[in-house]
């Protein structure tokens, strides 16, 4: 996909990888809008690109199904949608605060799903629009302390496959992006964490959670962009675990392959 020119919603986009999205894709010739709670470092960062600034609580249902119209009113249609936004709620889950896992799966896994149907028609209608999911390396299989976190990469991962097939042939393209550890405020909270320590340990000394950089991992992502390519992965240390969560939807693909699928199949 051509980035010059077009229109990028990044949310999340205060801090950490969302911020190095936003000036990646900025510096590819993007028109970049921003959308996440820090009102104060979210007109920052719109300001030294050049963009627009939505402040939205995307935990808040309401919020989440008003943003692309606001998005769209005021600064244009979206070509690419970045959902970028989420919340890591790591700990125990029988320790686990109601409130803060409703939390992680409305921010991680419903946003994302409400913000794409609310996006969708209009890429629709112009055959042109990419869809970017932050996924993660916990959402390919179990890791203690991160099951809630896990569920919704998982569901996210799941979702876009599936959302992939119904939308071959549109102009409309996907990629998950799905990383290790990077180094975020986020994943310094996880390592922080006494009880998850252990654990932390074990598998730094099999040096399977090497640490990347937003910078790095926003640098795959407008390259796949570009790219049309589906996915983004790192470590690749450990592509197998990648491999063996997309198994089961290549298996899929081949087998429905010429069936005509989603708005294929109305033609």
């Amino acid at each position: 996909m051509d980035i010059q020119g077009s229109h990028v919603l990044v949310t999340g986009g205060s801090r950490g990888i969302g911020a190095a999205l936003a000036r990646e894709f900025g510096r590819a010739g993007a028109t970049v809008s921003l959308a996440a709670r820090s009102a104060d470092a979210l007109d920052q960062l719109a300001n030294e690109l050049g963009g627009h600034s939505f402040p939205a609580d995307l935990t808040d249902p309401e919020t989440v199904d008003s943003l692309i119209g606001r998005v769209e009113a005021e600064a244009g249609p979206i070509d690419i949608l970045i959902n970028n936004a989420g919340l890591e709620g790591h700990g125990w889950f029988h320790e686990a605060a109601v409130p803060t896992a409703r939390d992680v799966l409305h921010l991680n896994l419903e946003a994302p799903i409400v913000l794409t149907r609310n996006a969708l028609d209009g890429m629709l209608a112009r055959q042109r629009g990419h869809l970017v999911y932050l996924s993660s390396l916990a959402g390919t299989g179990g890791f203690p302390g991160m099951s809630v976190y896990g569920a919704t990469k998982a569901g996210i991962s799941n979702f876009t496959a599936a959302l992939r097939m119904e939308l071959a042939g549109t102009g409309v393209n996907t990629t998950v992006v799905a990383p290790g550890p990077v180094d975020t405020q986020m994943w310094d909270s996880i390592e922080g964490d006494a009880e998850l320590e252990p654990m932390l340990d074990r598998l730094r000394k099999f040096q399977l959670i090497p640490k990347s950089s937003p910078e790095k991992l926003a640098k795959k992502t407008l390259a796949a962009v570009k790219a049309d390519r589906r996915h983004v992965r790192t470590p690749r240390r450990l592509i197998s675990n990648h491999w063996l969560r997309e198994a089961p939807t290549r298996l899929t693909e081949s087998l429905i392959r010429g069936v005509p699928v989603g708005p294929a199949a109305k033609k």
